[in-house]
């Protein structure tokens, strides 16, 4: 892949908005970048994310507002990718679609683990009761 497509992202910028509508994902060709959602008020970072991952898939499939704010931590270059690209991408090798599932599932699995995990403690600190 050619080192020279996508955008960058200085340190800090903003990516993507959570709420905003999204049109497009994006593909992290190199650096890092942080998930932040709003809990209680306050930003929350809930994921990071490094080169070879993407994001604002969701946002595409579902038709929907974006669900997080992703920034750059330090310099970011990413690759975006529109709702038209994907699908035709996706009828010229749907193994496209099947990487995208996989990242969805595993996201699935990492949220039920942290669920299970959160529900474990608020017993705990309820005194082991349900």
């Amino acid at each position: 892949m050619n080192e020279e497509l996508g955008r960058v992202y200085q340190d800090g910028e903003i990516i993507i908005t959570e709420g905003e509508v999204g049109d497009c994902m994006y593909i992290i060709q190199q650096g890092t970048a942080d998930v932040i959602r709003m809990e209680e008020g306050r930003p929350t970072v809930v994921d990071t994310m490094e080169a070879g991952e993407l994001f604002g898939e969701m946002a595409i499939v579902e038709n929907t507002v974006r669900s997080s704010t992703v920034k750059a931590r330090g310099t970011v270059r990413a690759i975006t990718i529109d709702r038209k690209t994907f699908m035709r991408r996706i009828q010229e090798d749907p193994s496209l679609a099947m990487s995208v599932l996989e990242v969805l599932c595993h996201r699935v699995r990492n949220l039920d683990g942290n669920i299970a995990h959160l529900k474990q403690q608020l017993e705990s600190q309820r005194g082991g009761g349900v």
